[in-house]
């Protein structure tokens, strides 16, 4: 088996352009199973696979004739397809000294062939592969890859409608937001109108006309900034009342990193744990790159730390006045990075590296991280040191 795994050339571009899906890996199965049961049909193979590929992981988001969820990148022929930009074929498997020794090939499931075509974003970026497997090999005529092909663009544009769909969740989160911030903003106004009303009560029949003419347009310049805000707030709440309300939250978010990460956890025989804040798990928060966020913090931490070790995520909220903060904590008992590693990952850059226990390093996942965070006008703290494990902080504003 080659040690040598294929890197796109743009590859932080690509996996910055699959963050911007925003897509929950572990549930949206049900937007694909028919079009995976298509595919199979259509090559005559017992399996089909729908796979997003971010800088350690395959994640399969949907699956005919297989039942899989995630599987290490270097472990993947997709990783292969997504080099491309027309198919990717393998007859043989168990021929080809890049994928015989993988245990999908080698073990029970004694898989041969492979198909794969790219699904290519309308940026030009391959985030992933929908693929077809069979035990017994042989080849497609063009016939079916054409049609496979259409099935590959149609699973790009229900991508793009999930997109599309959480980025106007997020619009409406965003609105409601504003009207906190409306709100807010309304008190120095009004305030203002009832001191000028005071001491005009005050001062009584003693008050200067043209005195209580400044004072009155004074409360009309209130007043129309009161009017002004209060539109604002209508309008706001327009969208609010659109239907869409925000159940996502810190407990959700704990159990979708529990359902994603233990499996390779425990694995690698390491202990991983996730823990929140009780007095304020139940509160709504946006989820806009936060998986994306976390789970590569998490699959970073997994990689660099040796079997037998231990992983610990905080999650926590803090309630403000107007808007509330959202703190990330990654620790882990790894290897730990040095002050140049830690400059590299603080510049938005990476050195890949070998994990400790033997897994390839792509450079990018921390790269990637930092540019999500700067994007969402966030704060990334680490705090580490060669052989004393590693602390990433990360400090998000909730609108």
């Amino acid at each position: 088996m080659s040690s040598i795994r294929p890197i796109p050339p743009d590859e932080l571009e690509r996996l910055l352009n699959l963050s911007e899906y925003n897509i929950d890996f572990a549930n949206i199965q049900n937007n694909f199973s028919e079009l995976n049961k298509l595919a199979a049909s259509i090559a005559g193979t017992d399996i089909s696979l729908i796979n997003l590929i971010d800088c350690y992981t395959q994640w399969t988001v949907s699956s005919y004739g297989l039942e899989m969820k995630q599987m290490p990148r270097d472990e993947s022929v997709c990783q292969y397809t997504i080099m491309k930009k027309g198919g990717f074929e393998v007859p043989n498997l168990s021929s080809d000294d890049r994928f015989k020794d993988f245990d999908y090939v080698k073990g029970e499931l004694g898989l041969k062939y492979y198909y794969g075509i790219p699904l290519t974003t309308v940026e030009g970026f391959n985030i992933g592969a929908l693929c077809v497997m069979h035990p017994e090999t042989r080849l497609l005529s063009d016939e079916k890859i054409a049609h496979l092909t259409i099935i590959a663009d149609e699973i790009v544009n229900r991508l793009r409608a999930i997109k599309v769909i959480e980025k106007l969740k997020l619009t409406v989160k965003e609105s409601t937001y504003t009207q906190k911030k409306i709100v807010h903003d309304i008190r120095g106004p009004i305030a203002g109108i009832i001191g000028l009303a005071d001491i005009i009560i005050e001062q009584g029949y003693n008050n200067d006309m043209d005195e209580v003419l400044e004072y009155m347009n004074l409360v009309k310049n209130s007043g129309d900034s009161i009017v002004s805000l209060a539109n604002e707030i209508l309008t706001a709440q327009q969208q609010a009342d659109s239907g869409y309300h925000e159940s996502f939250n810190l407990l959700i978010f704990k159990e979708k990193l529990e359902q994603l990460y233990l499996p390779p956890s425990i694995k690698k025989n390491i202990d991983f744990t996730v823990s929140t804040s009780k007095e304020t798990e139940l509160w709504p928060v946006s989820k806009f790159n936060l998986m994306q966020i976390a789970g590569n913090l998490v699959s970073n931490a997994i990689k660099f730390t040796p079997e037998g070790g231990s992983i610990r995520v905080q999650v926590d909220l803090e309630i403000g006045d107007i808007a509330n903060l959202l703190q990330i904590s990654v620790s882990d008992t790894g290897i730990g990075l040095s002050p140049a590693q830690i400059d590299l990952i603080m510049g938005g850059k990476g050195k890949s590296t070998s994990g400790t226990g033997g897994e390839d390093g792509f450079g990018f996942g921390l790269a990637m991280v930092k540019n999500l965070i700067d994007s969402m006008h966030g704060e990334l703290k680490i705090s580490s040191a060669p052989g004393q494990g590693t602390c990433f902080e990360v400090i998000l504003l909730q609108h």
